[in-house]
């Protein structure tokens, strides 16, 4: 106790007394212990009544509505419904960073930029007179004949009635002219081309034998004249009509060697004039 070695005034001698004064306070103390430790006991028993009570009213009571928010809510009730689709979320779309121009970068650019020549192949009108056209014929070849004039570079399939129709041609330039009456013995579209010793002779850089095309020298069609090596054929160079630049070969533009083409056929007379 707090107060066990509480000093009598009334004796000098120092020594604890333990007198009725000592026992009375001892019961005091105690008593207000007993009276704390009662009062301990009955907020204890209070505490263990309430709190069972409060626990299952709070366990039991209704929880607060959970509110969610529609665009979250709202796709996935329509899929409930019968015969709906799914509905899926689209995805966001990443913005793009958006990077501005710099002056002094394309300024560097086009100060770069070096002037350049172009080369333009200049195009070269046919002279109206080498158009296909139907003209009067009063010779005397029979409707079905080709006739070449190369002195005039027109080519002439003789028709019914005073009538033929006229191509323009390319002919053998000097020294490969020449004249005669043969068949055609054969037709072919889009030829290869194989030049004959003697030009190559002559031109050392032509090829064996090329593919039929757009490039090669025979164009689009061709008509073989017998068992010579001359052809009635297209060209790649239409602007070359009118002229004698061949090898002895007549040329015809490809629009109009193809509407020869579907005119005459194997066994055609051809007459070649000077």
């Amino acid at each position: 106790m707090a107060f066990r070695h509480f000093r009598d005034p009334g004796t000098g001698d120092g020594h604890a007394s333990t007198g009725p004064r000592e026992v009375i306070h001892d019961c005091f103390v105690l008593g207000l212990s007993m009276k704390n430790f009662r009062l301990f006991l009955a907020a204890a028993a209070m505490a263990a009544t309430f709190a069972p009570a409060h626990a299952a009213s709070v366990r039991y009571a209704t929880p607060p509505p959970v509110v969610l928010s529609p665009d979250a809510v709202d796709p996935w009730v329509l899929q409930l419904r019968p015969g709906q689709k799914p509905i899926y979320a689209a995805p966001k779309a990443q913005a793009r960073a958006t990077r501005l121009p710099d002056p002094r970068r394309e300024q560097r650019q086009q100060a770069n930029v070096q002037p350049r020549t172009v080369a333009v192949t200049p195009t070269r009108q046919l002279a109206p007179e080498f158009l296909p056209t139907v003209v009067d014929y009063s010779g005397p070849y029979k409707p079905g004949t080709i006739v070449i004039d190369t002195e005039d570079r027109h080519l002439f399939l003789v028709e019914q009635n005073g009538r033929a129709r006229r191509y323009g041609v390319g002919v053998g330039r000097p020294g490969f002219a020449w004249a005669g009456t043969h068949k055609i013995t054969r037709k072919a579209e889009w030829p290869g081309w194989t030049p004959p010793p003697e030009m190559r002779q002559r031109q050392p850089d032509l090829p064996r034998y090329m593919e039929g095309g757009p490039k090669n020298p025979l164009g689009a069609r061709a008509l073989y004249l017998g068992s010579t090596l001359y052809r009635i054929h297209g060209t790649s160079q239409p602007w070359t009509i009118g002229q004698a630049v061949s090898s002895g070969c007549i040329r015809m533009r490809n629009e109009d060697v193809k509407d020869l083409y579907t005119r005459v056929n194997v066994g055609t007379k051809v007459v070649v004039l000077r």
